[in-house]
């Protein structure tokens, strides 16, 4: 996630870091490129003239237009709704070690189940990212807690379960009373909402053939847009076509980017830097003191 103040108007035209521009850097020049080339020969194709005017092309942009717009809003909802999982993931996170700390008489193993909690939630993100979890569950379960979780596929869940079977004994201690048990176990049931809304994101993408038709669309349009503008702007064909490619081009390559905000691009989630506060937060409820410091951003970039 791109963190960085507001810039002067003139700075935002500027801009690289943060931006799409890069990555489409070589198509843009292509573009620049055949269109240059099709100015210079006069809007001819083989020594033949193409008779194509701006009309077509001012039809074909707006319906590619509602495309991308679709694709634009298709994208950013899957990137918000995980961003609001993982606010509730930290809710309920802070809830279910509140009740644990408050309802729990003698709570002297809510070391052992607040770190869990923990575990829980970098394991989600590990899982999220495809990453290996187990050093760093190592650090916060033990070596002997971490050898139930090593061969599971879903890890998170596991641990969910290792959570409830830790409620389930306080309260054949008598050290819970059910009624608040009950509800602790619905926070639990919140924390696997979580896992399946995050899990439901990561495993369906925006289906495929809407990538293939906006992808398609986009770079026949810029294509072929130069033989529509060169009989009426001549020479600034190369510069309007460029400009109009980078437009499409840079919200096709930004919706890549938010479809799958579980990544670590610069425009996805800061999974780092927002599980971290998790452990920090409840490691503080503990009354720990020693804790670990929450991330800083690299050249504007939090990940």
């Amino acid at each position: 996630m791109i963190v960085r103040p507001r810039l002067h108007w003139f700075r935002m035209l500027l801009v690289l870091h943060g931006s799409v521009l890069p990555k489409i850097a070589f198509q843009l020049m292509l573009i620049a490129a055949i269109a240059a080339g099709i100015t210079l020969s006069g809007g001819e194709l083989l020594g033949w003239k193409v008779g194509l005017t701006f009309v077509p092309f001012s039809l074909i942009g707006i319906a590619l237009a509602i495309f991308l717009g679709f694709r634009n809003s298709a994208s950013y909802e899957r990137y918000w709704e995980a961003r609001k999982l993982v606010g509730e993931l930290l809710n309920a996170s802070r809830s279910l070690t509140r009740q644990y700390l408050t309802w729990v008489d003698h709570p002297v193993d809510a070391r052992d189940f607040v770190y869990g909690i923990i575990a829980f939630a970098h394991a989600l993100r590990h899982q999220l990212r495809g990453s290996d979890p187990e050093p760093q569950l190592r650090v916060l379960l033990g070596a002997e807690r971490t050898k139930r979780l090593v061969t599971a596929r879903a890890k998170p869940a596991m641990l969910l379960l290792h959570l409830g079977e830790m409620l389930g004994q306080v309260g054949a201690q008598g050290r819970l009373h059910p009624q608040l048990a009950a509800r602790m176990d619905q926070t639990l049931s919140d924390l696997t909402a979580v896992l399946g809304g995050c899990e439901r994101i990561a495993n369906t993408p925006i289906p495929y053939t809407y990538s293939v038709i906006v992808h398609r669309t986009v770079y026949l349009y810029c294509f072929l847009l130069p033989f529509g503008l060169v009989g009426s702007i001549g020479l600034m064909t190369p510069l309007i076509v460029t400009f109009v490619a980078y437009t499409f081009l840079a919200l096709d390559a930004l919706n890549e980017e938010l479809e799958e905000p579980f990544g670590t691009l610069p425009n996805d989630l800061p999974l780092d830097h927002l599980t971290l506060g998790i452990e920090i937060t409840l490691r503080e409820m503990l009354g720990e003191t020693d804790l670990p410091q929450p991330t800083a951003p690299r050249h504007y970039v939090l990940t």
